[in-house]
């Protein structure tokens, strides 16, 4: 009876199970990332019909989702991020909720058929979507379960079973989607509470790199800085290089020229392209007045110099300080500076800039050709280098 239960067409020792086990997640990570994910949800690549099929198949063996409604939901997260109206948002619903209840709150938000029709476009409608896999979605899930317990026994076989289907609700829908807006650093200051989990995609398929997604979210790889790993986007292009994929879009990088004396289409074009490095490196300039004001004014040097709106989640972790103090030391400094006072305008209206996009473009070119005068003929040290910065962008 024993090998019965524990025995299938192979007999591997419990190491071996394992390693099936995550072998066969990891393949569900791989095909959630690159094919719902990059390629379905943000078009940011295209697959091979063949290897978009071997995902579409094995998402509905492994995890029961329909690719409609998974790329609807995501992209209702993105067009509502972080507001009431977002499907899974920590900030509004709380951590818990969203971690350990993430795939609830995704079933609730699929039975909104009219949510489901305004994101869900351009997902694939054949035969066997309509027939098979959206309209037998569990059916997938038994045949898998049948498969492991005739190759590896009854016991092992449905505790590989098991594994797949908390896998994805776990670290996607929960992790993911709980941890990506509640805790981590950013590297870009994104309107909504998107972190990088932590530097290295690996476990969640290049996914942890999230504030980097939502910066750039039409990206196929995630990872931004030199430090950074993304091993979906390793994955993308090693497809890629058998033919099988077609990258579409990539985070920009930033290029540099001299500084233009006249600021031109051109230059308008590349600080809206690269407004999120735009914003880092303005922060750079908003800290170190911050710093300076504060030593003019006597008040010492802060531990942590941060901006007021930024302060949430550029927060180092390791300084207790309460939020309410640095709060009330920059609007002490600010209410005594005019040089930050300066800095602190002129950010709002550099964001300005890149918001009014119904405005004619010599009239934004006007825009930001003044914002620069001002900004050199304003004495502000850090400010007049980061308008010379800003006319380099090519």
């Amino acid at each position: 009876m024993d090998s019965m239960l524990y025995s299938g067409i192979f007999d591997l020792p419990r190491w071996g199970l394992v390693a099936v086990a995550l072998a066969l997640t990891h393949i569900t990570i791989v095909a959630v990332t690159v094919f719902l994910h990059r390629h379905q949800a943000h078009r940011a690549l295209d697959l091979h019909p063949v290897i978009s099929h071997f995902f579409r198949l094995w998402l509905w063996l492994t995890t029961g989702m329909v690719t409609k409604e998974w790329a609807a939901v995501h992209r209702k997260h993105h067009a509502k991020c972080d507001t009431s109206e977002d499907p899974h948002s920590p900030q509004v619903l709380g951590i818990n909720r969203v971690l350990w209840g993430g795939v609830f709150l995704y079933v609730k938000a699929t039975r909104d058929r009219e949510m489901i029709k305004r994101y869900g476009h351009s997902t694939p409608d054949d035969w066997i979507e309509r027939n098979v896999y959206t309209r037998y979605p569990k059916v997938g899930m038994t045949l898998m379960g049948l498969i492991g317990i005739s190759l590896f026994g009854v016991v092992p076989g449905l505790l590989i079973l098991t594994t797949q289907l908390i896998w994805i609700p776990f670290w996607a829908a929960g992790v993911i989607n709980g941890i990506g807006h509640y805790w981590g650093y950013r590297h870009w200051s994104t309107p909504d509470a998107s972190t990088n989990i932590v530097p290295w995609g690996i476990v969640i398929g290049g996914e942890e790199l999230h504030n980097n997604h939502h910066a750039y979210p039409t990206s196929a790889k995630l990872s931004n800085k030199w430090y950074e790993f993304d091993i979906g986007w390793m994955y993308i292009c090693m497809l890629e290089a058998l033919a099988l994929a077609k990258v579409k879009h990539v985070a920009p990088v930033p290029q540099f020229v001299a500084p233009r004396t006249t600021v031109d289409a051109q230059t308008l074009q590349a600080v809206i392209t690269n407004r999120y490095d735009v914003l880092a490196n303005y922060a750079k300039s908003l800290k170190r007045t911050y710093i300076d004001e504060r030593r003019a004014l006597r008040l010492g040097v802060p531990r942590n110099a941060l901006l007021l709106e930024d302060i949430k989640h550029s927060l180092d972790r390791k300084d207790k300080t309460p939020l309410e103090i640095k709060r009330a030391e920059f609007a002490e400094v600010l209410a005594q500076s005019h040089a930050l006072q300066t800095v602190y305008r002129m950010r709002r209206e550099l964001v300005a800039l890149w918001t009014r996009s119904a405005a004619p473009r010599d009239q934004l070119v006007g825009q930001l050709q003044d914002w620069c005068q001002r900004a050199e003929a304003s004495g502000v040290q850090a400010l007049v280098e980061f308008s010379r910065r800003l006319r380099s962008y090519a």
